[in-house]
């Protein structure tokens, strides 16, 4: 019956659909730069707005067939493979060797918005990891006397981290006793923000530096 259908259709003037991509069944023959590769109508429809859903939907795009009727689409067939497995399964997959800025282009050539949106974050993201600045270590010497080391010692937190302490010898005498002067080497780790270095404008840090002064 439905042979029979489809041929009084034809007979009232309806023409046959070309053979493979062209027709209306399920599978669809694309020909991407030389490289054919087959799917079905339904993943190529997944995104409405994009220009394969268009193409296998019957909308005028000019585009061609070749001789067996598949959709002649004059781009890079490399990465056109990343398109078609998108539409497929939802997930973008790329070889280690793949750039992901030719996927990017193709994206953007077929208009798949969420496939775009993915790729741009990636690589926001690598950009972001790339351009990440490794801490500074800042060191300080600070000249102290031995009556001051607790003192001083107590006011070491902030990221301020004790390296060394060394003895100059003494510097002068108050009553009968001798005043032992020490050289303390303390380090931080600055780490790069919007407005440059991370500030130090703790009251801690300010007695550190203030001692450093001393120098």
């Amino acid at each position: 019956m439905q042979t029979l259908g489809r041929a009084m259709r034809m007979e009232a003037g309806e023409a046959a659909p070309p053979a493979g991509a062209g027709g209306w069944g399920k599978w669809v023959r694309l020909n991407v730069g030389g490289t054919v590769f087959l799917t079905t109508r339904q993943t190529l429809c997944r995104e409405q707005k994009s220009f394969l859903s268009r193409l296998c939907q019957g909308e005028e795009l000019q585009s061609d067939r070749d001789e067996t009727g598949a959709y002649l689409i004059d781009r890079d067939p490399t990465y056109f493979g990343p398109i078609l497995n998108f539409l497929r399964h939802g997930k973008l997959v790329l070889d280690k060797d793949m750039a992901e800025e030719g996927v990017l282009e193709e994206a953007e050539f077929y208009n798949i918005g969420p496939l775009i949106r993915i790729i741009k974050d990636r690589m926001e993201e690598k950009d972001y990891t790339v351009t990440q600045v490794p801490p500074k270590h800042v060191y300080r010497v600070l000249q102290c006397q031995e009556e001051e080391l607790t003192q001083m010692v107590s006011t070491m937190s902030d990221g301020w981290r004790f390296e060394q302490l060394v003895n100059i010898g003494s510097s002068y005498n108050y009553g009968s006793e001798d005043q032992a002067e020490f050289l303390c080497v303390v380090s931080k780790e600055l780490y790069s923000s919007p407005h440059g270095l991370s500030s130090e404008s703790s009251r801690k840090t300010k007695l550190l530096q203030a001692r450093g002064t001393r120098m």
